[in-house]
């Protein structure tokens, strides 16, 4: 029951949202577009439940070329366009997410998706736990973690801070929220995550 209440609510607040989208996403293409050569959305391998793999869709914040430098962001990114940092620092990048919502790779709330090339360091022991759950927009660890880039950016090897310190601590709070998810858990993680945004 849990898990087809959480379903339900995922499909109604991802097709509102994306209805009421629908207009400032054409402004935000036509910004993306006008500023750097290429296209408005970003898509990328990620590794979902049951560690089924999807594409994931953003609002393209990079250069085209910028994967070829590295998978991390790390700080102020030279890689990261004008108009994708301003996206990037109101988290608006991240909604054409609702789409993979809507389709049922993602959801509203759950542990992050990483791309396969983290994935492959998880302990087994938590592996199956964060894969039982669909990935999601945001999640405690992305309230804990959301200034990532700068402790990245502060670190003398950013990867290995982010495979030894970051990745793990990400883990056990992905876990955590595995075994307790539910929808009235999931309403608290984006009323923190709204509250988060509304105060920058």
């Amino acid at each position: 029951m849990v898990a087809v209440a959480k379903r339900l609510f995922d499909l109604l607040a991802s097709a509102l949202g994306l209805a009421a989208l629908l207009l400032p996403g054409l402004i935000v293409a036509l910004l993306i577009k006008l500023d750097s050569p290429g296209p408005v959305f970003f898509r990328q391998q990620r590794v979902g439940r049951f560690g089924v793999p999807f594409r994931i869709h953003k609002f393209r914040t990079m250069r085209v070329d910028a994967e070829a430098a590295g998978l991390l962001t790390v700080g102020a990114d030279a890689r990261i366009t004008r108009v994708g940092a301003w996206l990037r620092s109101h988290r608006v990048d991240e909604l054409p997410q609702l789409i993979d919502v809507l389709q049922g790779t993602m959801s509203l709330v759950g542990p992050r998706p990483e791309v396969p090339r983290y994935v492959a360091l998880y302990p087994e022991t938590l592996k199956a736990q964060v894969l039982s759950v669909r990935p999601g927009i945001t999640d405690p660890a992305s309230l804990r973690f959301r200034n990532e880039g700068e402790q990245l950016a502060a670190a003398a090897d950013p990867e290995r801070e982010y495979r030894e310190v970051i990745l793990p601590a990400k883990l056990a709070c992905a876990a955590e929220y595995a075994v307790s998810a539910s929808l009235w858990t999931d309403l608290g993680v984006l009323l923190r995550s709204l509250r988060v945004l509304l105060r920058g």
